[in-house]
């Protein structure tokens, strides 16, 4: 008799766990869990921040860091590489010929070795786990060692597909991912046309949005109605697909015209000397708050006082955009009526004159004017601010989407050890 456990866990690989951008993973995991499935996470990054969510205090879930490294972690994974080889000989050389197969159509030719040697330390670490699936966070990096892993391990593999994953990497790079997972997730209507337009014929592609927790977004006490000085607040990382520069010129436009508006801008990223330079060279220091990357908590409160929520995405160069920002649907939730552009699968949920403001993007006379509306006319703040915060409750619930993709895993044969 096998002294191996019944395979009944559902291994999840993740870039980086726990990270403060990324909410809708961390209550994912715990809503699953709240179902009754048993995870451990493969996270291929520790911790970036020196703080994290408060629903990630709530996950159960084993959490193993692969090497990040190829100098410091050469090692680990050099050993690991090796004894895979020896523990599964037949897996192991086929598994390569998918990789040099992947090698030659690699646009970074010096990380194909590395997320080979993650997947077999990956496999090697779960070993005796009983591990029976595995599901891949991010159509890129994450995909890739889930997708060698699972071959290595013999065990189906999926993934979610976001944005950036989809979209900046070349078509051919995605393809056989699509091909060889048993089923894929994507997180707006957008996305999921776009996936089953490329897939392969009959391979299920499934729309699942990301949700909020609607229990942190209770609207009691807010009035519809808002005074000046007005609080503007955008939530966004400092990357070109956000937009800042259209926000900040929006804002710019406002206060010409003689509004006294406030700005809140939380987060961070790699365009935030561009950014600092554009509040500096727009005079709009004197009224703009940056926070720098805050916890879900602290966001909370700055919704609660603020009068519009402003976001400016776009497409950038290289592909990359938005699916649709969970800080929309968190904004609509509390009453706080969204301008933003029309960008991806925003409009899904932002509906022009209905529950928000939208317009094209990198139009910010269009944008200072939707801004404009939603701050000073009091019917239309009192007709949109409801109507979004009911299209939320309809269709953004995430204890309802995450029941419903726990039944999207079900169906696909991935085990559920405490579903009553």
């Amino acid at each position: 008799m096998s002294d191996e456990p019944e395979r009944m866990k559902l291994g999840m690989v993740l870039k980086g766990y726990p990270r403060i951008s990324e909410t809708f993973i961390s209550n994912e995991i715990r809503l699953l869990e709240k179902m009754g499935f048993d995870i451990h996470i493969f996270s291929m990054r520790e911790p970036r921040e020196s703080f994290t969510h408060g629903s990630v205090r709530e996950i159960r879930a084993g959490v193993t860091y692969l090497p990040e490294s190829m100098v410091a972690g050469l090692p680990a994974m050099v050993w690991n590489t090796l004894a895979c080889m020896v523990e599964r000989p037949g897996r192991f050389f086929s598994g390569l010929k998918l990789m040099a197969k992947r090698f030659r159509l690699a646009p970074k030719k010096h990380t194909w070795l590395k997320h080979w040697m993650q997947a077999c330390f990956l496999v090697r670490k779960a070993k005796g786990m009983g591990l029976a699936h595995l599901h891949c966070h991010f159509a890129h990096t994450p995909t890739t060692v889930g997708m060698y892993a699972a071959h290595l391990e013999a065990v189906p593999f999926s993934f979610t597909a976001h944005a950036k994953d989809i979209y900046t990497q070349a078509p051919e790079r995605i393809l056989d991912k699509l091909d060889l997972a048993k089923f894929v997730v994507t997180c707006t209507k957008y996305n999921e046309r776009h996936l089953s337009g490329i897939a392969p014929a009959n391979k299920p592609v499934h729309c699942v949005y990301h949700g909020i927790n609607l229990k942190l977004f209770d609207p009691e006490g807010r009035p519809l109605t808002a005074e000046p000085p007005y609080t503007v607040m955008t939530v966004a990382r400092f990357v070109p697909k956000k937009g800042l520069d259209t926000v900040l010129k929006a804002l710019r436009i406002l206060r010409d015209r003689g509004l006294d508006v406030r700005y809140v801008l939380a987060g961070d990223g790699a365009d935030r000397e561009k950014v600092e330079d554009w509040i500096h060279e727009m005079n709009l220091s004197d009224v703009t708050e940056m926070t720098g990357t805050i916890a879900h908590e602290q966001v909370l409160e700055h919704y609660r006082s603020s009068d519009l929520f402003v976001l400016g995405c776009r497409m950038a160069e290289d592909g990359d955009r938005d699916g649709i920002p969970n800080v929309v649907a968190e904004s609509m939730a509390i009453g706080v009526p969204v301008a933003a552009t029309d960008v991806s699968g925003v409009p899904e949920l932002v509906h022009h004159g209905e529950t928000g403001m939208l317009c094209p993007p990198d139009q910010p006379e269009t944008l200072a004017d939707n801004m404009q509306h939603l701050l000073t006319d009091a019917d239309l703040r009192a007709k949109i601010i409801p109507a979004a915060r009911q299209k939320v409750l309809d269709v953004f619930d995430n204890e309802k989407l995450i029941h419903d993709l726990g039944e999207i895993y079900i169906s696909h044969q991935v085990p559920c050890p405490g579903r009553s």
